[in-house]
This record gives structure tokens, C-alpha cells and sequence, in this order.
């Protein structure tokens, strides 16, 4: 995998989620007023525990009691309405910021260059998507309030307590600080173990991923012991990283409840005996109790905050440097245009590699005229597929140039190339939707007599019909199509669209001889009047073309039609008796 890029997170933060800013500032605030309306409490505890007590001594103050009381209802009703409020906010708040996330993820994917797939998987990628943005969202919605409020509350307990007496306030303090110094240390080494957490469940993700879409090949190769001990292996990584950050996390908790339950008997023995030296009041030392809990459970949850943030912000950081990566050059605002090609393709002189060192197609030098039929053949690595990935712009070429109808593609936008084609492929693709919305893909202005037109052309339109929903039947798991029928479908969609140029690579190579001579029927259908660029590694479907390009280690070393490649008897005719022989062995 590609070293990550390092992120910083406050500005992603600013970068990313700044619609969000002043609904999280307000969130702060009323967490801050929530823990105001805690603070008025002891204070107001303090004068009726006085009353009371010099209403045992004489006259019952009730009225001042019922005062206060009052007073009490109604700081606390604004202090839990506040909160209401701060939990309603940061809620909203956190899920909208992670649905943006994850719509900014799911468009960044799309510009995203082949290279950046080329060296990640699919399963960290998902994993992003997924495990980190829902961790993201609930660390943050978890955390962010609770931290806000429980430092308010640590500032105004020792603020309350100093005005009330000092020397409690210093020994609460003092009892204090030896867990908050313990709690840094902890957090300073935990973060690391977070961040391991995340990628190791990313690797976990893509295994799982990856052995369950070829779960086929694992059981047809007996490999599933292999495959259980490799998945064991991450697992045990996993729960390693996830019992690191965890425990220490865990710790920090009931450390600072033994902290606080110290600090509680401190004050209790020094309270005491300043009651009995007349120096403070029993009201006093009963408010102070009430401070010294409000002092030392944040201290609690604060620990446990931070440790939600530091997975968040692992979390975050793996999130921040996706989106941070470069974008492909789509050349929006390339000065080219082309609305539809006549469907003339020149390669001049082109060079590429896909890293510096490893060149791949030499100084490759063709002209394609408009309709031809052009077929490029050569043995596996020859460069075939990698000519095509330089024609739609998948990659740069590293010199030379690719021009449709005399324009450089270097001077059309990637969407005006790719929008000159049709491309059918080896591996099918069709999406869990209806057969008709499949056919009509990317294309709403088709109407369905042209879908079902183009499907009699390519001889489907009867098993369409056959299907318990006829076009309108959802292509899930409970419908099985042959490997054929999925083919002739996208043959299909590549008629309806009907662009200049089509692409076919290996489009029949998955299927058997009597599906094929359909697959051919339909294409010869596909290919009429268009300039068509076939990839086959079975020659005898490309007998018709107009020329054929022989390419060994990104060369072309021999063109013509089949019969003259056959009459020179040089590498083609070789490789086209080669596999005849094989059929008739």
C-alpha cells in the first residue's frame, strides 16, 4: 500500500465541515449553560441547609426556603433544556457532517486517477467509507458535548469552591492533580494504538471483502484453512491494537474514580475540622461535598471523552488524507471540444509505462480510419489492454500523442473522449435494478421501444420476455443469468448508445463456441458502421476485420488482414495454427 499522506485535522476540519462550525459553537455554548445551571445548585444548597439549621435553633424561614427552592426549579429546568438542546444540536451536527463525508468520499472516488487504485485496495477504501466515518460520527457525537461540559464544570466547581473557602478548594485541587498528571501521560501514549486500531480493521475489511467476492475460487481450491488462518492472523492483529487503546482507556476511568473518592475523604476530614474550629459553617462543608463530586466526575469523563476523541480523530485523520488526494486531470476546461466523432483514431510515436523504469508500449505508431473494424492481437503482456486505458484516458502518455478526428486527446476534456465510445468488456457489469433501467444506463432520454428494439437486434429480447417481469424484472441475487446472456445484454447497451466508436475487449473469451457465434451475430450488428477496436485472444473471431495489428512487448511487429498476416506466415499465422491445432487436437 502507498504511504499515506500526512492531514492535518483542524484545518480539515475548517476545510471540510464548515457549514457546521456555528451549530457545534452552539452546541459548546449550551453545554456550557447546562453545566452553569449545575454549578447554582451547591450554593443554593448551602443557604437552605443554614436555614434549616437555624430554623432548629428558632423561627423556620419557609418562605426563604420555598424562595430558593423555586429558584432551584427553574435553573434546573433551563439547565436540562439546554442540555436537550446541546444533544439535539450535536446529534444533528455529527450525522450531517459524516453524510457529507461520505458523499464528498463517494465523488472523490470518481476523480480519483487509476494509479491511487492501482496501489489500494478495495477494502481500505471501503473501510473509510464505512467503519471509519461511523466512528467518526459516534466518537464525536459521544465525546464533543460531554468534554464541553464537564470542563465548565471543572472551572466553575473550583471557581465556586474558592470563593466559598480556599483551603477546601486547595485540597481538592491538590487530592486531584496527581490523576490528571497520570491521565496526560496515558493519553500522550494511547494515540498511536487508536490510529493502529483503524488500519488494522481497515485490512480486516478488505480481506473480508476480498475473500468473500472470490469465495468460489477459495472453496474450488480447498483453501478455506488457508484463508481462516490468514483472517485469524489480522483478527489477533486487530484485537491486539483495539485491547491496547481500549485498556488504556479502560484504566483511566477507575483511576479517576479513586482519585475522586480520595479527594472526597480529604475534604471531608479537613472540613470537619474546620466546622469544629468554628472557621466554616456545616452548610458550607455540605455545599463542598456537592462541589468536590461536580469537581472530580468530570475528571471521569473527561478521561473518557478524550479517549472517544482520539478514535475519532484517528478516524478522521484516515478520512482527511483520502480526500486530500490528487484528482485525475479531467481537463474540464480543455480548448477542444468534439459532439460526435467521425471516428478516426491516429497513435503517433506513443510511449508509456506505468512506473519510469518499466516501459510497456515502444514508440507504437497506427492509423484507424473512420468505420474501419481493427483488431489488436498479441500474446498476454503485449500491451493490447494498456493501449486502450491510453486512448479513453485513464493514463498519460509519457510521450508521443493519441488524437480522434486530428484533435490531441490532450486537448479534449476526459469526458468529451470517453463520451465518443462504447466499450463492451470481458467482465460484465449490470447493476441490481431492472433490465430496463440497466439497458437505458447513464441515458434517460431512451425511450423503451429503442431498448427493446436493440435487444431483438441482438437476439435477447425473447428470454427478456420469459423473465417473471419482463423488462421490469430486478437483476438481484434470485435471478441467474448465464455468463452469455449477461453479455449479450451489455452488447445491447452498448447499441442503444450508439457512439462513433466502440471498444471490445475480449468480449467472448468467457463463453463456449456456440454462445460465441451469437455473441459474434450480435456484435457484427454492434460494430456496422462504427470505428471498432476489438481485443481477442481467440483469432478466429476476428477473421472480418479490416486490419489487425500483431503487438509482442508493446510493438507492433506485424498488420495487414488475416489473409495476408496468414499468406507471410510470420507470428501471426503461428499463433492462429496454434490454436487451431489445439481445436482439432
Amino acid at each position: 500500500m502507498a504511504e499515506e499522506k500526512k492531514v492535518k485535522l483542524l484545518p480539515g476540519i475548517r476545510h471540510y465541515g464548515q457549514p457546521y462550525l456555528i451549530a457545534m459553537i452552539a452546541a459548546i455554548v449550551l453545554a456550557a449553560v447546562g453545566s452553569l445551571a449545575t454549578l447554582l445548585g451547591p450554593n443554593k444548597l448551602s443557604d437552605i441547609t443554614n436555614k434549616i439549621a437555624a430554623g432548629l435553633r428558632g423561627t423556620m424561614d419557609v418562605a426563604g426556603i420555598g424562595r430558593i427552592v423555586l429558584f432551584l426549579a427553574v435553573v434546573y429546568g433551563i439547565g436540562a433544556l439546554a442540555s436537550y438542546a446541546q444533544a439535539y444540536i450535536m446529534a444533528t451536527v455529527s450525522q450531517n457532517f459524516t453524510r457529507d463525508l461520505r458523499t464528498k468520499i463517494s465523488r472523490k472516488i470518481n476523480r480519483l486517477p487509476l494509479t491511487y487504485f492501482d496501489t489500494h485496495n478495495e477494502g481500505d477504501t471501503l473501510s473509510r467509507v464505512t467503519n471509519d466515518l461511523d466512528t467518526f460520527g459516534q466518537s464525536l457525537n459521544q465525546s464533543l458535548g460531554t468534554l464541553v461540559s464537564s470542563v465548565v464544570l471543572i472551572v466553575g466547581a473550583i471557581v465556586m469552591m474558592t470563593a466559598s473557602n480556599w483551603l477546601l478548594s486547595l485540597t481538592t485541587i491538590v487530592s486531584s492533580l496527581l490523576g490528571m498528571v497520570v491521565v496526560v501521560l496515558l493519553l500522550s501514549h494511547s494515540q498511536k494504538y487508536f490510529t493502529d486500531q483503524q488500519n488494522q480493521l481497515a485490512q480486516v475489511s478488505s480481506f473480508v471483502e476480498e475473500t468473500y467476492s472470490g469465495h468460489d475460487v477459495v472453496n474450488t481450491y480447498n483453501d478455506t484453512a488457508h484463508a481462516t488462518k490468514q483472517f485469524n492472523t489480522l483478527n489477533r492483529k486487530l484485537q491486539s491494537s483495539v485491547w491496547k487503546a481500549q485498556f488504556l482507556s479502560g484504566i483511566m476511568q477507575p483511576f479517576m474514580t479513586f482519585v475522586g473518592n480520595f479527594g472526597y475523604v480529604a475534604v471531608s476530614v479537613v472540613g470537619a475540622l474546620l466546622v469544629l474550629n468554628g472557621t466554616i459553617t456545616i452548610g458550607t462543608v455540605v455545599a463542598f461535598m456537592v462541589y468536590v463530586r461536580i469537581f472530580t466526575q468530570p475528571l471521569g469523563q473527561i478521561t473518557q471523552a478524550f479517549s472517544g476523541l482520539q478514535s475519532a480523530q484517528a478516524a478522521l485523520q484516515r478520512v482527511f488524507q483520502f480526500l486530500a488526494e490528487r484528482d485525475a486531470d479531467d481537463r474540464a476546461n480543455a480548448p477542444q471540444h468534439i459532439d460526435r466523432a467521425k471516428g478516426t483514431i491516429d497513435f503517433d510515436h506513443v510511449n508509456f509505462g506505468y512506473s519510469a523504469d518499466k516501459p510497456i508500449i515502444h514508440d507504437f505508431t497506427a492509423h484507424i480510419g473512420a468505420g474501419e473494424k481493427v483488431a489488436i492481437v498479441g500474446p498476454t503482456g503485449a500491451g493490447k489492454t494498456t493501449l486502450i486505458s491510453l486512448l479513453m484516458g485513464y493514463y498519460p502518455v509519457t510521450s508521443g500523442t493519441i488524437k480522434i478526428d486530428g484533435v490531441d486527446t490532450r486537448d479534449l476534456s476526459v469526458t468529451t473522449i470517453r463520451n465518443q465510445f462504447d466499450m463492451v468488456l470481458q467482465d460484465t457489469w449490470l447493476f441490481a435494478d431492472t433490465i430496463m433501467a440497466n439497458l437505458k444506463y447513464n441515458d434517460p432520454a431512451v425511450t423503451d421501444a429503442q431498448v427493446i428494439d436493440a435487444a431483438k437486434a441482438v437476439g435477447i429480447d425473447h428470454f427478456i420476455r420469459t423473465l417473471p417481469q419482463g423488462y421490469e424484472t430486478v437483476l438481484d441475487d434470485s435471478v441467474t443469468l448465464s455468463v452469455g446472456q449477461k453479455q449479450l445484454l451489455t452488447i445491447a447497451r452498448a447499441l442503444i448508445r450508439n457512439k462513433p466508436m466502440l471498444i471490445l475487449d475480449e468480449a467472448t473469451s468467457s463463453v463456449d463456441t456456440r454462445t460465441e457465434e451469437q455473441l459474434q451475430a450480435s456484435m457484427d450488428v454492434l460494430t456496422k458502421g462504427r470505428t471498432s477496436l476489438v481485443i481477442a485472444h481467440r483469432l478466429s473471431t476476428i477473421k472480418n476485420a479490416d486490419k489487425i495489428l500483431v503487438l509482442n512487448g508493446g510493438r507492433i511487429i506485424e498488420s495487414g488482414n488475416h489473409d495476408t498476416l496468414m499468406a507471410a506466415n510470420g507470428f501471426y499465422a503461428k499463433l492462429y495454427n496454434s490454436q487451431f491445432d489445439k481445436l482439432t487436437a
